[in-house]
């Protein structure tokens, strides 16, 4: 995995379970907020998995936007592109109708002096969204952000935990599903709420995060000593899958890997590779943001790609200095300041 070619083609290849989903799915696709870090390669893998199936169902990407070439690749790709800005109502009304929503606007990143904008976009829009969509089924993208830090030795928070969202990124996050729960209730809407930790693109995330840090010698903060990890292709299609099991009441949905990991012994991998002694500081604590995933495992199957194929191929663009998204995940952090 040393270029964006093979790191595309990987993540945007359909399984025969998401193609076999896509047959039987009726009405187009829209992404809205698709312009982030994971939504082109979603738009993607869902046009080429109704392509694969021999379907005719439109996926349409919404976005501001800003720059041209993700735009022109996915309408390379087939994809349709609509730019709007959500906040403004009146863009808003003149999107489309569509059988299938994948909500995945939102913000996290810079709330921190900024919270007024992280609530509009992350708990104010659900409402105007639901509003509009009130006759599709909606998946929206979540976060184990609104669990609170559970013990290590608990396996991680399951769908039943209690939320404890901790900062205003995680509370706005909670209150985002609380407003979609609402128009779920009053016009029956279908949905998902889908709590996802820690996708991982070559590009971006905790495992880049630390590769870069044992292979530059930096130390590795250990206080947040285990995460959860998965694989975004791996994401992206249990995101379009979860428009299969939408109900009202939303169902909730734990998504991440099957493993909780050390990022200790994750530097010591990378170490291995790298050929470089690890530097850490800080202590582990006995609990952590941390998520247990089983039942999106069951409806789902376990994650195509390993977390040992992930750290490879990790490692191996480091070493072959690959393009990346300068955003810290701020996986460290344990007060919700972001």
């Amino acid at each position: 995995m040393k270029t964006i070619q093979q790191l595309e083609e990987r993540m945007t290849h359909p399984s025969n379970a998401l193609v076999q989903d896509m047959k039987n799915l009726n009405g187009d696709v829209i992404l809205l907020g698709a312009g982030g870090k994971m939504g082109p390669t979603l738009a993607k893998l869902a046009k080429n998995a109704i392509k694969e199936g021999g379907g005719k169902q439109r996926v349409i990407a919404v976005s501001r936007f800003s720059g041209n070439e993700v735009r022109a690749d996915l309408e390379k790709n087939g994809v349709e592109t609509i730019a709007a800005d959500l906040l403004k109502d009146e863009q808003l009304k003149g999107l489309p109708a569509s059988e299938n929503v994948i909500y995945m606007a939102g913000n996290k990143f810079g709330t921190k002096g900024n919270e007024h904008f992280t609530w509009a976009m992350n708990t104010y829009l659900p409402g105007r969204v639901a509003e509009h969509y009130r006759h599709s089924r909606i998946v929206s993208f979540s976060t184990g952000n609104v669990y609170p830090l559970t013990e290590i030795f608990k396996g991680g928070a399951t769908e039943e935990h209690d939320p404890g969202p901790v900062g205003e990124y995680a509370q706005s996050s909670l209150g985002r599903e609380r407003v979609f729960t609402y128009f779920s209730h009053q016009y029956g809407i279908p949905m998902v709420h889908f709590r996802l930790n820690y996708a991982i693109d070559m590009r971006y995330g905790v495992l880049l995060e630390v590769a870069k840090a044992v292979k530059s010698g930096k130390a590795i903060d250990v206080t947040m000593g285990q995460v959860n990890v998965i694989w975004q292709g791996d994401a992206n299609e249990m995101a379009i899958r979860s428009l299969s099991i939408c109900q009202s009441p939303p169902i909730i949905l734990n998504v991440t890997g099957p493993e909780t990991v050390s990022i200790r012994w994750l530097a010591a991998e990378f170490g291995k590779r790298f050929n470089e002694k690890p530097n850490f500081t800080g202590e582990e604590q006995n609990t952590a943001l941390i998520s247990n995933a089983s039942k999106s495992h069951q409806l789902f199957g376990y994650p195509n790609v390993t977390l040992l194929e992930m750290i490879d191929w990790t490692a191996e663009w480091v070493m072959s200095d690959g393009e990346t998204i300068n955003k810290p995940t701020h996986f460290q952090e344990r007060q919700g300041a972001y």
